[in-house]
């Protein structure tokens, strides 16, 4: 089962993120375009599902077994790129907004408080 997860992940590691001997696997991955197979190698996700059929038909000793298998292998390999995947650290802002006053449309200096109650001058 192990040696399975490992398999499916990393024949979908191999088709999704790296280049392949003499950029083999990028040139697979240019060929297929924007169409189904292209979108297709884009996601680990979905390239996992369908990796891990062959692997569930091949492990899997009834049918049972290998519809369970199936999604089993996927989401383990799934798991297991997550898990060795660095993630990006979050980018800064574009841009960095004023702070604005609470109410803009009164402000102490407008009416001339002289103590702590907050009432105004009499």
């Amino acid at each position: 089962m192990m040696l399975g997860i490992l398999g499916v992940w990393r024949v979908t590691h191999l088709l999704h993120a790296e280049d392949g001997p003499w950029n083999s696997i990028v040139k697979l991955r240019r060929a297929m375009g924007h169409g189904f197979f292209g979108h297709l190698l884009d996601c680990f996700y979905c390239l996992s599902l369908w990796v891990a059929l062959p692997f569930a038909s091949v492990i899997g000793q009834s049918w049972k077994a290998r519809l369970l298998l199936w999604p089993a292998l996927s989401g383990a390999a799934i798991l297991l790129e997550r898990a060795t995947t660095r993630s990006e650290p979050e980018r800064p802002a574009m841009y960095l907004e004023d702070k604005e006053p609470n109410d803009v449309l009164w402000q102490e200096s407008d009416i001339g408080l002289s103590d702590e109650s907050g009432l105004p001058r009499q």
